[in-house]
């Protein structure tokens, strides 16, 4: 069992190696098994620190968290023997980092949002724009960008928040009928990858334990461990006001506002979906909410 000084931060590389380690299969990296019957999902223990070189005490130490400063060359071992992507990769990088202390203390998540911000979602109309926090609280919003989570606005401003959503709200899955394993797999992904580098933060271990108790789907993805997946452009929304419409999507990290990212959708002009838009940003409630609410106050 891992050591009693071991902190969260010690452990969550381990828990991610073991995820990595269950859902890869012995033909997935060219292992021949023999005709018994495996007891253990995906590779044994014993399997991966052979394909990695390393000893199998050594990987069972990592995977209880009493080792926390493996070396960059056993790191990439590693990573070849899983079949890692890139991203995957750097995140173990990034747990490795931090349970061996290397890493800097993460700046606090700022929850503020500048008047220059808030000018900037005015500018964006028609297209539904919005900041949220590393958490996927959303602090702030164009009209569109409120409405077209249908029925987001029914939930306190200061209790909404995009992952919480998807998981809980009734209206979540049919608005996203058409793509709703893509969502989820990413929402999932995007709080694994964050928790895993700061897995004491409130903000993040508040929600987290909610939707684990409140949602048996988004239990079932945060055991997989995913912390990447294929992005897609466009999403199709399955809207009650405005109808079907087919958006594309981009979000981007914001300087000088550390965890916060802005998301903005946009149609063709001249298309049925940029009608849609179109519609969506003119019968929407002007809303607004102070840029320092914070979720559960």
């Amino acid at each position: 069992m891992a050591s009693e000084h071991s902190s969260s931060a010690d452990l969550e590389l381990g828990r991610f190696l073991r995820a990595r380690r269950t859902q890869t299969s012995p033909d997935q990296v060219g292992l021949t098994v023999g005709a018994g019957l495996r007891r253990t999902p995906g590779l044994r223990r014993e399997e991966l620190a052979t394909l990695s070189g390393i000893s199998i005490d050594y990987y069972i130490r990592l995977e209880r968290g009493n080792e926390t400063r493996p070396s960059p060359s056993v790191l990439d071992a590693l990573a070849r023997a899983l079949r890692l992507d890139e991203a995957e990769h750097q995140h173990m990088r990034d747990l490795a980092a931090q349970a061996a202390r290397y890493a800097c203390e993460p700046l606090p998540p700022s929850r503020t949002v500048s008047p220059h911000l808030r000018l900037v979602l005015e500018t964006l109309r028609p297209s539904p724009a919005y900041v949220i926090s590393r958490s996927m609280d959303l602090l702030a919003w164009n009209p569109g960008g409120l409405a077209l989570y249908a029925g987001l606005d029914d939930w306190p401003a200061n209790q909404r928040n995009l992952a919480g959503y998807l998981f809980l709200h009734p209206t979540a899955r049919t608005l996203f009928q058409d793509d709703w394993d893509y969502v989820v797999l990413g929402c999932v992904a995007r709080l694994r990858a964050v928790a895993g580098t700061d897995p004491d933060a409130p903000d993040l271990t508040g929600l987290v334990g909610e939707l684990l108790l409140k949602s048996p789907e988004f239990a079932k993805w945060w055991e997989r461990y995913d912390v990447a997946w294929h992005k897609k452009t466009q999403k199709t929304f399955h809207h009650p006001q405005v109808g079907v419409l087919t958006l594309s999507g981009q979000g981007m990290h914001l300087e000088g506002t550390p965890g916060q990212r802005l998301g903005v959708y946009t149609a063709e002009p001249g298309t049925p979906d940029h009608d849609a838009m179109l519609l969506l940003d003119a019968t929407a409630p002007d809303s607004t909410v102070p840029s320092d609410v914070k979720a559960g106050q």
